[in-house]
C-alpha cells in the first residue's frame, strides 16, 4: 500500500513510478497465484471508468473495495465528512497553468490552460466517510434495461454492422472487421455481454499493437472489456478471473499495454451508454 508523504515530495512525485509500483504489486500478486487480483482491477475499472488508467491502478492498489471516491471538500459538499483518522488514497492530479505569452509564434494559444506536471492529491471512498445519505445510485440486476438499445446505437455510430445468423454457432458472436454477427436466440443479457465482447473486438482491431498479440490474449482482453462493461451496468456475468491471468506474459510492459487497451475500451463503450442515459 502506498503511504503518505509530505507536501513537498508528494508534488514532485514521478506519475510513471507511482503506476508502475501499482502494476508490480499486480504482478506479485498474481506470481503468488491470486489472479483474482486482477479481477479486482477490472472492477475498479467498472466503477471508476472516468478516471485515467493510472488513477485507477492507484485506487484498486491502496483500496480494492472502493465504491465512490471523492476529495475533502466534495464530500462536505454532499453533507458527508471523512471519519478521523482516516488515511487518503493516493491519485494524481494535473498542474495547470494559464499560457500568458504574448509571442504568436510560440506555438501556444494565448490564455490558454496547460498541463505542466502532476500532483499526488488524496481521495476518500464513501466508506470512509459519514453523514447524510447519498442518492442510491440506479442498479440493473440482471436487466439490461435500455443499455442494449445504447449499446446498439454505440454499434452503429462506429460504423459497423449488425447482423444475426444460426450458422455461426456454436459460436454466440463472430467480429469480422467491421461487422459483428451475432448468434439468435439469446436472452438479453447473454446478448449484451456477447455483442460488448465483438465490440471490444472491433475497437482493439484499431490498435497499433493489434498485430503483435495471440490469439489468446485478444480474446482475453475482449472478455475482459465485456466484464467491466456488464458489471458497469449492474450485470452479474461470473468472473472468469483464472483466465484473466494470460493477460500477464512474464513481462510488466505488455500486462501494462492490455490494462491500458481494456481500460480505454471499456471507458469509451461506458461513457457512450452513460452520456446517452444522461441525455434522455
Amino acid at each position: 500500500m502506498l503511504v503518505r508523504s509530505n507536501s513537498n515530495s508528494s508534488a514532485s512525485r514521478d506519475p510513471q513510478q507511482l503506476i508502475s509500483q501499482s502494476v508490480q504489486h499486480l504482478i506479485e500478486q498474481l506470481k503468488n497465484g491470486k489472479s483474482e487480483a486482477l479481477t479486482s482491477y477490472l472492477c475498479a475499472m467498472a466503477r471508476f471508468h472516468k478516471y485515467s488508467f493510472g488513477n485507477v491502478l492507484l485506487i484498486a492498489t491502496q483500496r480494492p473495495d472502493a465504491t465512490r471516491v471523492a476529495g475533502f471538500h466534495t464530500w462536505n459538499g454532499f453533507g458527508r465528512h471523512v471519519k478521523k483518522g482516516e488515511k487518503g488514497i493516493q491519485i494524481l492530479a494535473p498542474l495547470i497553468r494559464n499560457n500568458r505569452s504574448n509571442d504568436p509564434d510560440d506555438g501556444e494559444e494565448r490564455g490558454k490552460s496547460v498541463p505542466y506536471g502532476f500532483r499526488v492529491v488524496y481521495v476518500f471512498d464513501v466508506s470512509q466517510t459519514e453523514g447524510e445519505e447519498l442518492p442510491a445510485p440506479a442498479t440493473v440486476s440482471g436487466d439490461v434495461r435500455g443499455y442494449r438499445d445504447r449499446l446498439l446505437e454505440f454499434v452503429t455510430r462506429q460504423g459497423i454492422q449488425l447482423a444475426y445468423d444460426e450458422a455461426i454457432a456454436p459460436a454466440l458472436g463472430v467480429s469480422k472487421g467491421g461487422q459483428i454477427v451475432l448468434l439468435p436466440g439469446q436472452n438479453k443479457v447473454e446478448e449484451f455481454a456477447t455483442l460488448a465482447h465483438e465490440v471490444a473486438h472491433e475497437l482493439l482491431k484499431h490498435a497499433s499493437r493489434h498485430g503483435e498479440t495471440t490469439k489468446t490474449v485478444r480474446e482475453t482482453e475482449a472478455e475482459a472489456v465485456s466484464f467491466i462493461v456488464c458489471s458497469a451496468i449492474g450485470l452479474e456475468t461470473g468472473s472468469a478471473s483464472a483466465d484473466y491471468i494470460l493477460l500477464y506474459r512474464g513481462s510488466a510492459e505488455t500486462l501494462t499495454e492490455s490494462l491500458m487497451a481494456i481500460q480505454q475500451t471499456s471507458g469509451k463503450i461506458l461513457n457512450s451508454l452513460f452520456d446517452s442515459a444522461e441525455s434522455n
